[in-house]
């Protein structure tokens, strides 16, 4: 804009009714966001620039789209920008995600992100599970040293499903018809290390072959495994031949030696339970998304806890 026209406009700020004025404060906000945005989504892309239809490295600028940068590929000749390839991509609303990483931050409920967003239902659910398909990705890749291992159940849950429960409809975040663990109950299990590198694993049974498949990857071979003792923590121990100090808490022993002990993954299931209770219940096929969820919010503590880490990290891991 010119400066003639700058000045025009600036003059005629004055004559605007308070409603009018408001709007205009909203719009240049929203504008503002936007920018803020594209900020994040592009910061560091240059840094490993390559196309994502053929990963050729040989790209040109070629023009902006809402406000991204636009790439054109050398090789196969395609054009792309930032977000192409990624969970976010054609999402609409850019002023609005920063605020939505807000959301995910404050794990709010669908309703309350809804009513801060100020959006519709079904675009606060599809953004939220769009925003969570990379951090759920992400887990330790390694637990050394001494590692805590622990099970936990949750609720087995059909919410938002019609047809075929093969059950009578229950209110959301019941308890289950039987005590105890049974069918009704999807087991979780959590490892941690104590250098607070954490992974857990939806498991289709909680026996000795599901855990071993789950740790086996991931375990050090000199690692000392601690667990609460249970037949199927045992045994799979001896499958993956690692060391293994069962800590007996059903005896009132927590403490072994001063060292061993689940203290510290059954301190993260009880934040875990505690974070998770504030929905009501979640459906068992986006259970996935809510542990990386809560795994993103434990791991970033501090100043890394904001909403352009949570944004970026929608993006790119």
């Amino acid at each position: 804009m010119r400066q003639r026209e700058l000045a025009v406009l600036m003059n005629g700020l004055s004559k605007l009714t308070r409603t009018q004025r408001q709007m205009v404060v909203a719009e240049l906000t929203a504008g503002e966001h936007k920018v803020a945005s594209i900020e994040v989504i592009e910061g560091g892309a240059s840094d490993h620039l390559c196309c994502p239809h053929c990963a050729a490295e040989r790209v040109i600028k070629y023009g902006s789209v809402d406000g991204l940068q636009r790439y054109k590929c050398q090789g196969c000749r395609k054009s792309f920008n930032a977000l192409t390839g990624t969970p976010l991509a054609r999402l609409r609303m850019k002023g609005k995600w920063l605020e939505q990483a807000a959301v995910l931050r404050d794990g709010l409920s669908l309703t309350k992100a809804m009513e801060r967003l100020n959006v519709s239902r079904p675009t606060a659910f599809r953004w939220r599970h769009r925003f969570l398909a990379l951090p759920k990705t992400v887990q330790a890749q390694a637990l050394t040293g001494i590692v805590e291992g622990d099970e936990t159940f949750f609720l087995r849950s059909s919410k938002g499903q019609r047809q075929g429960l093969g059950r009578t409809p229950r209110k959301r975040g019941g308890k289950a018809e039987k005590r105890g663990t049974s069918k009704e109950q999807v087991p979780v299990l959590v490892a941690r290390d104590r250098s607070g590198n954490t992974a857990d694993f939806i498991l289709d049974s909680d026996d000795a072959d599901h855990i071993v498949d789950a740790l086996k990857p991931i375990l050090a071979t000199d690692a000392i495994f601690c667990s609460d003792g249970s037949k199927a923590m045992a045994a799979a121990a001896r499958k993956m031949k690692v060391a293994h100090r069962p800590v007996n808490l059903s005896a009132g022993i927590r403490v072994i030696g001063g060292v061993y002990h689940v203290q510290n993954v059954n301190a993260y299931d009880s934040r875990l339970k505690d974070w998770l209770r504030r929905f009501k219940g979640v459906a068992t096929r986006y259970l996935d998304s809510y542990l990386g969820w809560h795994r993103a919010i434990d791991r970033m503590t501090g100043g890394s806890l904001n909403p352009a880490s949570l944004l970026a990290m929608a993006v790119r891991v």
